[in-house]
Parts: structure tokens; sequence; C-alpha cells
């Protein structure tokens, strides 16, 4: 039997900076959730199975629509930061009868709902290639500034900034000892990757997609909406920029 590679689909937020009485991962672009939308990415790019990670908000407003998606699905509910939402999501792998002897697990945040499957997919071939930490990355393309001590700024050099995106990928004894260490340690962190990274784990970058932003607040949405009707376009350059540079849009 091949073994499962599973998503861990974070879902539990409030969406407080959002607003609004439906639930962030509730929300369309394209006449479907955030959250189903998130499912069918994972299940595109190669995942077996997804852990989603809900609070009763988002479960009642989603409801039967979860028994529609593309691959087995097991839920739990989150805790009261992301780091605990994703700590249930990994102790649920390890302890679900059907998930026995999985290796690969990948953590999405379920308001990125966009992502290729491309990107899905080389997250997972980089970790079987024996990464412990991978993250997918698109370059800066802002200018920055960091504030000083003394209520200035200073200009940041941006050619070598990267911005990070989910999912990230890891062998699930390596994320799930990583959690398992800050949890004990009460130590925060951004993002799944810097987890592992603070157990001592190496990060992995692979080329991320300008597709897989995240909904933060409404006008978000409304670019989501106008990047998923161009996305066969986008898709080309993408590509296009890949063969020329290897590190895409």
């Amino acid at each position: 039997m091949a073994q499962p590679v599973v998503a861990v689909v974070v879902a539990a937020g409030l969406g407080v900076r959002y607003g609004g009485n439906t639930p962030k991962p509730a929300l369309q672009v394209t006449g479907k959730s955030l959250l189903v939308m998130s499912v069918e990415a994972m299940a595109a790019g190669g995942c077996t199975n997804v852990v989603l990670v809900l609070n009763p908000k988002v479960a009642r407003h989603l409801g039967k629509g979860l028994a529609k998606l593309p691959i087995p699905v097991v839920q739990t509910f989150g805790g009261a930061t992301r780091q605990e939402s994703v700590h249930n999501g990994l102790k649920t792998v390890r302890d679900e009868p059907l998930l026995a002897n999985t290796q690969v697990v990948l953590i999405h945040d379920a308001v990125r709902p966009m992502v290729p499957a491309s990107v899905v997919a080389e997250v997972i071939q980089t970790v079987r290639d024996g990464a412990q930490a991978v993250a997918p990355a698109v370059p800066v393309s802002d200018s920055m500034r960091v504030l000083t001590d003394d209520g200035a700024s200073r200009g940041v050099d941006r050619s070598n900034l990267r911005a990070i995106q989910t999912p990230q990928g890891f062998p699930l004894d390596v994320i799930l000892q990583a959690h398992d260490q800050m949890a004990a340690s009460g130590a925060e962190f951004t993002d799944d990757v810097s987890c592992a990274e603070q157990a001592g784990h190496q990060v992995r970058l692979v080329p991320g997609s300008r597709l897989s932003m995240k909904i933060t607040e409404p006008s978000d949405l409304l670019v989501a909406r106008a990047l998923w009707k161009a996305r066969g376009t986008l898709g080309h350059h993408t590509a296009q920029r890949r063969l020329r540079t290897g590190w895409p849009l």
C-alpha cells in the first residue's frame, strides 16, 4: 500500500482582520469556498489525504460541502493560536489509523486557495529527496525599509529577500518533534519552516507563485477573483519565466 501524503489544511482562525459574519475559509472565489479550493489544490499536486483543522463556526458554514472533497478527509478542531492548531493537526495525522505510515506532510493555510498543483508537487518531491523543511517562495517586489530604534528607517537590499508561502513540507517526524519542542518551550514563530529551523533543521526554498496569494482583507478577494479569471495567461508567463531563470513569478 502506498504511503499517504497528508496535507494539514489550517482553517481555524476567526478572520478578525477580514471582518464580516462569514469565516474567511467559507468565502468564495469561484463558486467554491476557499477551503474547498485549497483542498482541491492539495489533491491536484499529489496529496492523498487531508486533515482539516477547523473551528466550529467554519464547520457550521461549510457543512455538507466538506463531504464532496476529492480526497479522504479527517477533521479536527484548532487551538487558541495557529501554532496550537497546526500542532493539533499533526497529532491527528500521527494518531489516525487511516494515516498510518505517513512520512510526508504538508501544512497549508486554507486562505491561500489558488496555489498551483506544480508548486504542491515540487514541495512533496523536495521532501522525498531528503529536505527536512521546504517552503515555496517568491522574490520581494516592493522596496523594503526597516524601522530603527531612533524612530527613523533605513533601506534594505531586497535582492536576496523572499516572501514565504504555503504549503510547507516536512517529514512527519521532523515537524511533529519541532512543534512538540516549541509547545514545551513557549517559543513563537510565524510559519512552520521557522519552527523546524528553531529545532535545528535547514530550510529549503522552492519556486512559489503569485497565484498563491493569501486572502487577508476584502480587497484580496477581489484580486483573487481577477487572478483566477486570468490564471491561464499568468500560468503561461510563469512557465516562460521559469524556463529562463529557474525562479517563476
